[in-house]
């Protein structure tokens, strides 16, 4: 039987293998290639994460992006210089390539719970038998819909997570609904497309991201430290103290993670977005209907004005919410056993579930461990929690 297997090979998943590998664990880890980042990002968009806080890792010097960067002759630096999606996706690759090269990449179907650990199923038809198992999902099953927008047809409602090509909505006129970095990319994306794009946001103005600006004084980096997630203080904690957040009452952990660093398109995008997509900001969706010319949004204005908008299509760009139901792998006796918080699991200092010898890690665990978590920075800390307490306990 397998000691370890891993589903996921995104960030975090390829993190912690390449710590497994580095202590000679024996384990597999299944799952397509940075197929979040391949598939279900905009093309053309850039990450909100600054270059030094983009690395995926691996024991001693590692593979950061800045080696891979100097080695494709890329443009690259730690602040400053946006990092484009497709750059990420490749250093993901080639990052698997050199530091988990027996990566798997096939699908797994279900897991079960068995008497001596688990068991999964793979889309190749195989089944695996394991004694732990971590779930490094990233958000691929999250994209969470507004009440107002769920129940439509794909025809006239889908998530910014279905769109990584948008060239199909030439000449349609589209509504993305979100005030965030993924509502922003998307449209700018539709609008270079050839889309009659239109924003709608509840925020009275979208919190642009501010530039990096040059060399900083004592003071300003005393007053607002820099982070891999932001600046600030509360950032540092974040990033820093994930244990010590671990601490904190589950009410105000799960209110700390729901308030900090909301919707905030990157610094990058104003230029893009601005004058190109028309915003209706200060606005509240009050309802949405098909029709056979389309989809009819009727929503209040900054005022209370009632307003609408017909449109081809709605693209909601509306976040991800990590809810274990989501989770459809998952055998729904084995679900059962998690034990959860507001829908998301419960999980101890090493990641562990209530489930013995069932982990999860990444935006599942923002709950627990803080907002470090929702970024692919928050991997550095988990597989060095992670990798040295499954090593202890195998």
């Amino acid at each position: 039987m397998l000691s370890i297997a891993i589903v996921g090979s995104g960030p975090y998943g390829l993190s912690l293998a390449a710590y497994l590998n580095g202590l000679g664990i024996d384990f597999r880890i299944f799952g397509p290639c940075m197929e979040s980042w391949e598939k279900h990002m905009p093309q053309g968009m850039f990450l909100k994460s600054e270059g030094f806080a983009s690395d995926l890792y691996a024991p001693g010097k590692g593979f950061p992006l800045a080696d891979y960067c100097r080695e494709q002759g890329l443009p690259y630096d730690d602040v400053g210089a946006p990092v484009p999606r497709a750059t990420f996706a490749a250093y993901g690759r080639e990052f698997q390539r050199r530091m988990v090269p027996a990566l798997e990449q096939t699908w797994v179907t279900r897991v079960r719970q068995i008497p001596e650990g688990f068991a999964l199923d793979l889309a190749s038809g195989e089944t695996v038998q394991a004694r732990r198992v971590v779930l490094a999902v990233g958000i691929t099953h999250f994209p969470w819909l507004p009440p107002e927008l769920e129940g439509f047809s794909t025809e006239s409602v889908t998530h910014s997570f279905q769109h990584s090509d948008v060239s199909r909505f030439r000449g349609k006129r589209v509504l993305v609904i979100g005030a965030g970095a993924s509502a922003t990319d998307v449209a700018v994306e539709l609008a270079n497309a050839g889309a009659e794009t239109e924003l709608l946001a509840r925020p009275s103005q979208l919190a642009f991201q501010l530039p990096p600006g040059g060399p900083r004084s004592l003071w300003e980096r005393i007053k607002t430290p820099r982070t891999t997630i932001g600046g600030g203080w509360r950032s540092k904690f974040a990033v820093d103290m994930p244990l010590v957040f671990h601490l904190l009452p589950e009410k105000l952990r799960h209110a700390i993670v729901a308030r900090h660093l909301g919707p905030a398109p990157g610094w990058f995008m104003r230029a893009k977005f601005e004058g190109r997509v028309k915003a209706h900001l200060g606005c509240q969706i009050e309802a949405v209907s098909e029709s056979p010319s389309g989809v009819r949004v009727r929503f209040r204005g900054p005022g209370g004005e009632p307003l609408e908008t017909s449109v081809d299509h709605v693209i909601a760009a509306t976040g991800f919410k990590p809810f274990l139901r989501r989770l459809s792998f998952l055998d729904p006796e084995l679900s059962a056993k998690i034990g959860t918080a507001e829908g998301t699991p419960d999980l101890d200092r090493n990641f562990r579930t209530t489930v013995p010898g069932l982990y999860m890690m990444g935006p599942v665990a923002a709950n627990n461990f803080g907002p470090v978590c929702r970024f692919a920075c928050g991997a550095e800390f988990t597989v060095k929690r992670l990798a040295p307490h499954l090593a202890r306990t195998r």
